[in-house]
This record gives structure tokens, C-alpha cells and sequence, in this order.
């Protein structure tokens, strides 16, 4: 891809700029697939999104032209592959705004970035009778490490409640919080809901009290800017194969400060300083936390992907998937049967739904025969489903390569499923 995209945007004077998703589309080769006959309506980004063509070129270009094992190489395509590796960091640091790139630690995805902290931070920090809070809405990514760090140390889980509507009720976990809470984790966004949390007042909250926060950002990293900053998490992960990069590559953002106190999650190559069989001392940061050799073409990718959404800008895409969420939910709503679960004041660019007398894993079979791509199921949130009383929901989940014609097949696609069951 070249360096430029101005074709995305244009601007105009007064205007925030228009948003060409017909020009966006032609750089996601997958998106032209031909699934049963028809073409592919892509809505499951919640699970994973498409790659731009940028992404591919440049994972490709790793293998072909810069193969190498990274770090402590003097020969040029270790160099080459080390230069890249570290610019991704770079990349990743400006695009959440740390304030330094030993802050970025490279790992495979949310569910290790938040089992870094866990293993790390939690086996350091928390003893018996300590409490960790979490929420109703969490991903079991972000429930069982905490449960098993419970389970160990003779800790208490808590868990926020939410409403009806899938707002979390902040007067609650307020409520949550005493002397004994040593640490507070929670999505930013909800993967099977959309609900946008008010995570500024809750670290806000958690901090007057001294207690550090995480944030689960794999659904807020693709929709929103962030800003780690100003937000003031101690800790923030997100994936790279949700931002339109590659699978197999996240990162976990951590304070400096509680980076360097924290001991090493895995013990290998790269992560030390000198070993003997006495004795190891391990790395700076953020090396001490990245043991052997990374997904390094992924890394890579994932830098490619920063560069494509920050061409695009985050403001555009916002604005954008609000249009499509705002459509989205009238044009579900008035369908006969269906009841939207999530109507959280704020939420993303996802619609979970049930039909009535028709089962989530049926509802996406059908969809699947007129190529419409949705996620049926728990979502990894089974308290979730327990606490709103339905075993699954059929997700159709948002990203700025979708359109409001897609949108609409979604629901000619739902409309054939209440025919076939009557």
C-alpha cells in the first residue's frame, strides 16, 4: 500500500469529511468472496475483522525479503527485521499514547496480556481475604485467571451488576469498592453487548482509593481512540487480529512504574540480562516480559494496521459506525419477533439479538446460506447470558468496512429465517 490514502477522506470547508466506504472496501481483498452463491456480508468483527491489503503486504513482505529472528543479530536481515519489529512498538505506543514505548509489551492477544497481569502483578499484590472486582459483562478472558488467582491465594471475586439494559450500574460497584479491594478489571467495551463503559469515573473512583485498574480493550481499540493517558489505567490490552491485523499478536499497556516493580511472567531467551546456574537477572522493560522469539511477522502486521486506521482516522470510523449502528437498530427493531439484547445509552457497533421461538445456532445457519457472517452463541460470556436469562444470541458485529445495503440483507436474511420456521 502507499504511503498516502487521501482517497479515504475528503474534505470539505466546515465539514469533518465524508467517509468513501466503497473506496475503503477495495483494500480488503476478502471481502469480494463469493460464499454459497452470494456475495459476502461480513458481520462478525467482534470475533475477528478482515485485513486490508497493507496488512497482507506486509506480513508478506517480513517473509519474503527480511526473515529473521530479531534482537542481538550483527547480519542485515536481522537488523532489517529488528528495525521493524521495534518502529511497530513505536507504531502502537503513539496510537494509545503512552508515554514511553518500554511501555508497550508484545504479547499474543488480550487473553495473555491479561494473564500477564495476573501471574505478575496479582501473585505479587494479592493475599487471602483481598478482593479483585470485575462486572456482570465480562469476557471469561477477563474472569477465570482472576478466579484461579482467587482460588489460590484466598482472594474474593466481586462482580458489578448491571441492568436491564446492559448498563453497568456504577452506584454499585461504588459500592464494591473498600479497604480490601486490591484491584479492579474491566472490559472497556462489551463484546456481546456493545455497552461502552464509563471506565473514566471508575478508575477515577478506583484511584482515589489507591487501587490500580485494567482495562480489556479488544472491542474499544477498533472503534475509538485511545488514550491511555488521559484515561489513566495502570493497565490497557487489546489484539491485533481485532484492529485489522494479524492473529497471534496483542498488547498489554502497564505503567512504567508497576512494569519494572513486577516480576517476569515467563522465564527464556531475551528476557534476561545474564544467567548463570546460580543466578538470572533479567531484562529492562519491556523485553523482561517477552521470552523467546515473537510472533514477529505479526508484529509487523499489527504496525501496518495502526498505520491504516490511523490514515483512515478513528474520528471518521466513529462517526461512521454510529451512522450504521443508529440504522442498524431501527431497521432490527421493527422486525416482528426479534428483541435487541443490549440498549445500553452508550454502546459500539453491535446488535445481539434473540428470535423468538428460533434458536441463536439455527438463526446464523440460515443467515449462513445467504452468506451473511454472524457469531451465534455465549460469546465467552456465559454469567452474562445467565444473568439476562437466555442461553445464546445471535451477534452481528460492526466494522467501517461495512454498509447500510449489508445492513439491510441482514435483515432480509432474518426475514427468511422466520419463514423457514414458520
Amino acid at each position: 500500500m502507499k504511503a498516502t490514502r487521501e482517497v479515504l477522506v475528503s474534505e470539505k470547508p466546515g465539514e469533518t469529511g465524508s467517509f468513501d466506504v466503497q473506496k475503503i472496501r477495495e483494500d480488503f481483498p476478502i471481502l469480494k468472496e463469493i460464499v454459497h452463491g452470494k456475495p459476502l456480508v461480513y458481520l462478525d468483527n467482534a470475533a475477528t475483522s478482515q485485513k486490508p491489503r497493507a496488512v497482507i503486504d506486509a506480513t508478506m513482505r517480513y517473509y519474503s525479503a527480511d526473515n529473521s529472528n530479531i534482537h542481538r543479530g550483527v547480519h542485515v536481515l536481522s537488523q532489517r527485521a529488528t528495525q521493524e519489529y521495534e518502529d511497530a512498538r513505536v507504531k502502537v505506543q503513539n496510537f494509545i499514547n503512552a508515554v514511553h514505548s518500554q511501555e508497550i509489551i508484545f504479547v499474543r492477544g488480550t487473553t495473555e496480556a491479561i494473564n500477564l497481569v495476573v501471574n505478575s502483578y496479582g501473585r505479587s499484590n494479592v493475599r487471602g481475604g483481598d478482593e479483585i472486582i470485575i462486572t456482570t459483562m465480562e469476557h471469561h478472558s477477563n474472569i477465570v485467571p482472576w478466579q484461579i488467582l482467587c482460588e489460590e491465594k484466598g482472594a474474593k471475586l466481586r462482580v458489578t451488576p448491571i441492568n436491564d439494559e446492559g448498563d453497568l450500574i456504577f452506584e454499585e460497584f461504588e459500592e464494591l469498592l473498600n479497604e480490601r479491594t486490591k484491584f479492579v478489571s474491566l472490559a472497556h467495551v462489551s463484546n456481546a453487548l456493545g455497552t461502552i463503559n464509563p471506565v473514566r469515573r471508575i478508575i477515577e473512583k478506583a484511584h482515589s482509593l489507591g487501587i490500580p485498574v485494567l482495562l480489556d480493550g479488544a472491542q474499544a481499540a477498533p472503534h475509538t481512540k485511545i488514550d491511555v493517558q488521559a484515561l489513566d489505567c495502570d493497565f490497557y490490552a487489546f489484539s491485533g487480529h481485532k484492529l485489522f491485523g494479524p492473529t497471534g499478536v496483542g498488547v498489554l499497556f502497564g505503567k512504567s512504574q508497576l512494569l519494572e516493580a513486577m516480576p517476569p511472567y515467563q522465564g527464556g531467551g531475551d528476557m534476561i540480562a545474564t544467567v548463570t546456574f546460580e543466578k538470572t537477572t533479567y531484562n529492562t522493560l519491556p523485553y523482561k516480559f517477552e521470552a523467546g522469539t515473537p510472533n514477529i511477522a505479526g508484529t509487523i502486521g499489527l504496525g501496518a494496521a495502526v498505520d491504516y486506521v490511523n490514515q483512515i482516522g478513528l474520528d471518521n470510523i466513529a462517526n461512521y459506525e454510529h451512522e450504521l449502528l443508529t440504522y442498524g437498530t431501527e431497521a432490527l427493531s421493527a422486525i416482528p419477533g426479534l428483541r435487541l439484547i443490549g440498549t445500553a445509552k452508550e454502546k459500539a457497533s453491535v446488535f445481539s439479538f434473540v428470535l423468538e421461538g428460533i434458536h441463536p445456532h439455527d438463526v446464523g445457519t440460515i443467515l449462513d446460506r445467504e452468506g451473511i457472517a454472524i457469531r451465534t452463541g455465549h460469546h465467552c460470556t456465559m454469567p452474562l447470558m445467565n444473568r439476562l436469562g437466555i442461553p445464546a444470541t445471535s451477534r452481528a458485529s460492526l466494522a467501517f468496512y461495512n454498509t447500510k445495503d449489508e445492513i439491510d440483507a441482514l435483515v432480509a436474511g432474518i426475514y427468511k429465517v422466520k419463514e423457514v420456521f414458520g
